[in-house]
């Protein structure tokens, strides 16, 4: 049974309050805000029928009304007003994204930052799936007579994970051709064909082993499905200073949940193909025992390739309609980078950063 007009616009206004105040929302705090037009009795009419089909909760007899997690779901649905970002909040975006991002993680920890930065809630980002990304060229960049760092870079950006290390001395030439033949043995190919070699990748001269178990290995790596390190939060300190985080209970279940990262995992890493993903724990669609609070995600791409998720933590109480428009200009935005293409200049730039970095 669908809501009457006069319901729906009554609970918007009951959540918009309680957004902005975080306390009990009144029948004659509605008429004088919102409903002019309406009686205090017909609006207490309306208020009490909400409650009865489960929209609404009355924490105490004689106090105004709160939305429950069913309230915000339509909400969300139906009754959020569409909100542009200001001038001040496009600047903050502009100054994450102004530039080339080359790195992958570089563009996880960008995104997490300026997503905390604007809501003023604690953020998330995760990078779900590099498997479709291309291999455009590899980097063996020396750190040492003995060490050297491997440089992957894709058609989205630059993967660097791991250092390698040989017997003897590590020279110049050896690592411009061990950077030839790894570059053309996985060039072209997707992440997730490298990980099952064909018969051109399985030739390995004997010399360049140790470069190619490296690069297998950083592929691995930021392919597994569920690889706690690829989550980033950024403003976990943000949750205290929510009103509902002010039990301390509640504070300390929070924050167990934003440390214990792998339950993060199937929350964040959203199967459904969803541009936009919000879960409420009261529902359970956290898990079991959560503490009380709404995880809101947008699925991000870089060039039309899907890379993972981002978005916020934090009470069920938040200001949805910023989170929805930040959300969606910030995934805007990250599709139209320059993503890295693999040119020479990035692995030059990249190499001289390392070699500052190890003097």
């Amino acid at each position: 049974m669908g809501l009457s007009g006069r319901k729906e616009k009554i609970l918007q206004a009951v959540v918009d309050s309680y957004i902005n105040n975080c306390t009990p929302v009144s029948s004659a705090e509605i008429r004088e805000s919102r409903l002019p037009s309406l009686s205090t009795a017909t609006i207490r009419n309306e208020l009490a029928a909400l409650e009865e089909m489960g929209y609404l909760a009355q924490p105490h007899t004689s106090s105004g009304r709160v939305p429950t997690a069913e309230a915000y779901r339509l909400y969300v649905e139906k009754l959020m007003p569409k909100r542009k970002l200001t001038r001040g909040e496009l600047k903050i975006v502009k100054r994450y994204f102004n530039r080339t991002i080359t790195e992958l993680d570089d563009m996880l920890k960008s995104t997490a930052k300026v997503i905390s930065e604007i809501t003023n809630l604690t953020s998330v980002a995760y990078a779900q799936n590099v498997s479709d990304a291309t291999i455009t060229r590899i980097k063996i960049v020396k750190i040492s007579d003995s060490t050297a760092l491997v440089v992957i870079v894709t058609n989205l950006g630059v993967m660097k994970d791991a250092t390698m290390s040989v017997n003897g001395i590590l020279s110049d030439e050896y690592c411009d051709n061990a950077s030839r033949f790894v570059s053309e043995a996985f060039g072209g190919y997707k992440v997730s064909e490298v990980l099952k070699p064909k018969s051109i990748i399985k030739t390995v001269r004997k010399e360049y082993e140790n470069v190619f178990k490296t690069v297998l290995k950083i592929l691995k790596n930021y392919a597994h499905d569920e690889m706690v390190s690829d989550i980033v939060l950024e403003g976990s300190a943000k949750i205290l200073e929510q009103p509902e985080y002010e039990n301390l209970a509640k504070a300390k279940a929070m924050l167990e949940l934003l440390d214990a990262k792998e339950e993060l995992v199937p929350v964040l890493a959203n199967n459904d193909n969803m541009n936009l993903s919000i879960k409420i724990a009261k529902d359970n669609e956290i898990k079991d025992g959560a503490p009380e609070c709404a995880i809101v995600t947008a699925n991000y791409a870089v060039n039309g390739v899907s890379l993972g998720n981002a978005g916020v933590i934090g009470p069920i109480r938040m200001d949805y309609a910023k989170v929805v428009s930040v959300l969606d200009y910030i995934g805007k935005t990250i599709n139209l980078l320059p993503a890295g293409s693999g040119g020479e200049e990035e692995v030059k730039e990249l190499s001289e950063h390392i070699e500052d970095e190890n003097q």
